[in-house]
């Protein structure tokens, strides 16, 4: 086991490295960054926090004894009302989640396009770019939806692209040197979005009750499990609500650059 006492490690770079159970102790963290970082039953004493920006999946956070992560989704509920749509319990609740998801990236598109066509290939703090941002949820909807749901065990698009963090999978595009136009993106990421539009409309309450059934062959999500319907679709509402926020963060950000 390494053992890094007084090592002075200032600027180095920890990519798909496992500190599982790792004993992390007076350490100097200012302006270090996390990304794609699991920190499932962490326990933190005596730490400092200052101008921390945490952006997330946060289940449960307990900070000085209370827990604040209900108070953090009812303050993002509060900021935008419309937010408690994407956790449908039936499948009118799911339809009308979609129609939103579909009228929320209209929107965000159409504010895309007014930007020049070589900034939507621009990142902005090491972040997806907005052709990227696509690409990965046509990677979800993919994955989820016609992997899981429909069964087809390969749906991928050769412009499909997966979370930075995930292995290499015989099958599963990963180009990030691709600079295909917005069009060529939009063409399959709406012939995606209509597959995932026409699952929920024939949802029913049996269906969304149901498990998938296993696909076999190397993919995304993994051969072989079955996973409950509602938790699939959720997933998708999820990625798309989520990303489309960071998108439109980060089209602010290049507006202003263009001044």
């Amino acid at each position: 086991m390494a053992d890094f006492e007084g090592a002075d490690l200032r600027g180095s770079r920890f990519k798909h490295v496992n500190l599982a159970g790792a004993d992390v102790w007076d350490v100097d963290f200012a302006g270090a960054r996390f990304r794609d970082t699991n920190f499932y039953d962490v326990v933190m004493r005596g730490v400092y926090f200052g101008k921390v920006d945490i952006n997330g999946e946060i289940e449960s956070l307990v900070i000085n004894g209370v827990d604040v992560a209900p108070y953090v989704v009812a303050e993002r509920d509060r900021l935008d009302p419309e937010r408690v749509k994407m956790r449908p319990s039936d499948p009118a609740g799911f339809r009308e989640a979609w129609d939103l998801v579909e009228t929320r990236w209209a929107e965000t598109v159409e504010r895309a396009r007014r930007l020049p066509a070589v900034q939507l290939h621009e990142s902005v703090d090491n972040e997806w770019s907005f052709i990227e941002t696509l690409r990965h949820l046509a990677f979800a909807s993919e994955s989820w939806v016609h992997r899981a749901i429909l069964g087809d065990p390969s749906p991928w698009h050769p412009l499909s692209l997966p979370w930075d963090g995930m292995p290499d999978t015989p099958g599963v595009p990963r180009d990030r040197q691709a600079r295909p136009s917005l069009d060529e993106v939009l063409a399959f990421r709406h012939d995606r979005m209509a597959t995932v539009r026409r699952v929920i409309e024939q949802l029913t309450d049996d269906q969304l009750k149901a498990d998938t059934t296993p696909v076999d062959g190397p993919g995304w999500p993994p051969a072989g499990e079955a996973f409950p319907v509602r938790e699939c679709l959720l997933t998708v509402l999820n990625e798309e609500w989520e990303h489309r926020r960071y998108a439109e963060r980060d089209l602010a950000i290049l507006q202003a650059r263009t001044g």
